[in-house]
């Protein structure tokens, strides 16, 4: 008698025969607009920046945009190590220090810093999902995306030209119960930090609603949702977003298994937004990362792994098909978008 088999242990192979192409190059010069290249992180990740370039070039690969770049002299070195030793290969967006509010010159502080690190060079003001999940006020209070008191950094923001990039929640399947019918299974076994779940958190239906009142109260400021609207699971939601705020543009980032699972929803959304995507992967810079991409975005290849080097799939135990968007749409979504959005000229 077979001994039971877990489903945790089940690696089924596919016996699909079905055209694929490998794409070794993006059909278009790309902008990667929302990555983390930290300079202190680097080495840490086995990177090498002159050997990315190189990579870059083979891809096709235009620049990357780093969103950890940090505030005041931390923001320095890393606008020293990639967008001046690398001109036009790397734009680096800078950060908020949350520390402190509550206090009566926190606000003045910030502001004055996102001032000067505008004035430094960031092209951006990248916002972490902490806000809304693990900010907390000087009396313990969580703080969330639209909370009035932060209001004027997304002001200051629009005054000096600088886009905000937000990310806000995660994954609805991180604020659910972790049980039999999770989607998330397994990426939260590997990763319990990232379960949102329980008294500690809002739920995910709350950081979303927080976020978009914060983008409805300031229409003069570029917001770009981070990961498809911050809602992958629902482009129909996303989409009515788009529809109400024309300051509202968003990237696809770490969220091609999401769009690739709905390819007939994803490709009519990408249709109908071309103008409003921005190319992102929110992944560490390798050659691998990047085609499975381009295939997922100019390919009409069926049934692949979205994460081909991983034995199980690391957001969800299924596998994706491509949009084969049209030449135009290519064009806006890897790199015209960003050019505009984040101001770095054709």
């Amino acid at each position: 008698m077979e001994h039971p088999l877990l489903a945790a242990d089940l690696r089924p192979r596919s016996e699909l025969v079905v055209p694929a192409h490998h794409v070794a190059r993006a059909k278009y010069p790309a902008i990667d607009a929302h990555n983390h290249l930290p300079v202190e992180r680097i080495h840490e990740r086995g990177l090498d920046i002159e050997q990315m370039v190189r990579e870059m070039d083979l891809l096709n690969l235009r620049s990357i945009v780093n969103l950890s770049g940090g505030t005041g002299d931390v923001l320095k070195r890393n606008l020293e190590a990639l967008d001046q030793a690398y001109p036009g290969r790397f734009y680096t967006f800078c950060n908020v220090d949350w520390n402190g509010i509550g206090e009566p010159s926190w606000l003045e502080k910030r502001l004055e810093a996102l001032e000067k690190d505008a004035g430094a060079g960031a092209r951006g003001l990248k916002v972490f999902k902490e806000l809304g999940l693990r900010v907390r006020d000087t009396r313990g209070a969580l703080v969330m995306p639209d909370d009035p008191r932060i209001a004027p950094l997304w002001e200051r923001a629009s005054e000096l030209s600088l886009p905000v990039l937000i990310h806000t929640a995660d994954p609805v399947a991180f604020f659910r119960p972790l049980d039999r019918f999770n989607e998330r299974w397994d990426e939260l076994h590997r990763r319990p930090e990232w379960h949102f779940y329980g008294p500690d958190f809002p739920s995910f239906e709350h950081l979303i609603a927080s976020l978009y009142r914060l983008i409805e109260a300031h229409p003069r400021t570029t917001f770009i949702t981070a990961h498809v609207g911050c809602y992958p699971e629902n482009l129909g939601f996303v989409s009515q977003m788009l529809d109400t705020y024309p300051n509202l543009y968003t990237d696809i980032s770490a969220r091609i298994a999401e769009l690739g699972r709905a390819p007939y929803t994803a490709r009519e959304w990408f249709l109908k937004y071309a103008e409003r995507i921005l190319f992102g992967t929110d992944n560490t810079p390798r050659i691998a990362m990047y085609q499975t991409y381009f295939r997922f975005l100019e390919t009409a290849d069926e049934y692949f792994d979205y994460a081909p080097d991983a034995e199980i799939p690391p957001q969800g135990r299924w596998k994706i098909y491509g949009v084969y968007l049209p030449d135009d749409v290519l064009k806006q979504v890897y790199s015209a978008n960003a050019e505009r959005v984040l101001g770095l000229g054709g």
